[in-house]
């Protein structure tokens, strides 16, 4: 439990400081980022398993049409929610992009009680009514329909679902997941390259190093997410989710000079209220005597 916490937090820390590495492609089109993130992803992860020689579960998982299945859809889910945000980082929509990821642990939550059967604390459950009302807020704040931010938690908190119930490892999931994916991926790649519209290789060695590291870049907080998914609730995956908006939010405000007007600060006020209700309840539980078995 508590590895899994960390492997989440260090996840979560990571995606919010993405604003930062995706405004440096912001000439890039998100549609072309999106292929070279599958691309060096699915790069990244095949050296990390042939440094541990690590590939015998391929065949065999290939063998299983349901497995397949479902990883194609875990994988759809997180093609769209890379383009969503990568679209929504180059074009300045950085606090609506946090506006998601603060409504994805309502997301989580939602799944854990329905498909899971978790059952929260009531402190919990208080937490979860402050954040519900803060994100209200904040979606009234918007004056229009927040479809960045429901986009994003939506298939967020599907992959969520899907990454903590698969029968794959971590980093065997994300080969799968990138593999299923490369071949439309090089596909486009290499029609654009035949078109003359690709940006890669770019003029500039600083371009291409920001393209080729958006594998790295992206497969290392989703293998942590991976980790930490399978050891935690879905309860407290969602709740430490928070950990990423927060800090996308400060990126982008203090930072990229992102707009963010008083209108929105009660509903992140109510936020942190929240934050604070969950943190005190996880203290109480780990003080709690551990009962004989």
């Amino acid at each position: 439990m508590h590895a899994g916490v960390w492997y989440a937090s260090a996840a979560y820390v990571c995606w919010g400081l993405f604003p930062l590495y995706f405004r440096a492609l912001a000439d890039v089109p998100a549609s072309e980022v999106l292929v070279h993130r599958i691309v060096w992803s699915l790069v990244f992860v095949a050296l990390l398993l042939g440094l541990r020689r690590q590939w015998r579960w391929l065949g065999e998982a290939l063998r299983q049409p349901r497995l397949v299945g479902s990883v194609a859809v875990s994988a759809l889910l997180l093609s769209t929610n890379w383009l969503t945000y990568i679209w929504a980082i180059t074009h300045g929509q950085i606090v609506e992009a946090s506006l998601g990821y603060f409504i994805t642990p309502l997301v989580n939550v939602g799944l854990g009680v329905a498909v899971l059967r978790e059952r929260p604390r009531a402190m919990q459950w208080a937490a979860l009514a402050l954040a519900s009302a803060g994100v209200a807020g904040l979606t009234l704040a918007t004056g229009r329909l927040p479809w960045i931010a429901l986009v994003l938690a939506a298939s967020f908190g599907l992959y969520g679902l899907m990454r903590k119930t698969a029968p794959l490892g971590a980093l065997e999931g994300l080969a799968l997941e990138t593999l299923l994916l490369a071949p439309f991926a090089l596909g486009t790649a290499a029609l654009w390259m035949l078109q003359g519209t690709s940006h890669f290789p770019a003029p500039t060695l600083a371009t291409n190093l920001w393209l080729i590291g958006v594998g790295p870049v992206t497969a290392v907080p989703l293998l942590l997410f991976a980790a930490g998914a399978r050891r935690v609730t879905m309860t407290t995956l969602g709740l430490l989710q928070y950990i990423g908006p927060s800090l996308q939010l400060l990126v982008g405000v203090g930072l990229l000079g992102e707009r963010f007007g008083a209108e929105r600060l009660p509903g992140f006020v109510l936020i942190w209220l929240a934050l604070a209700t969950y943190s005190v309840d996880g203290l109480r539980q780990a003080r709690r005597p551990v009962a004989p078995a």
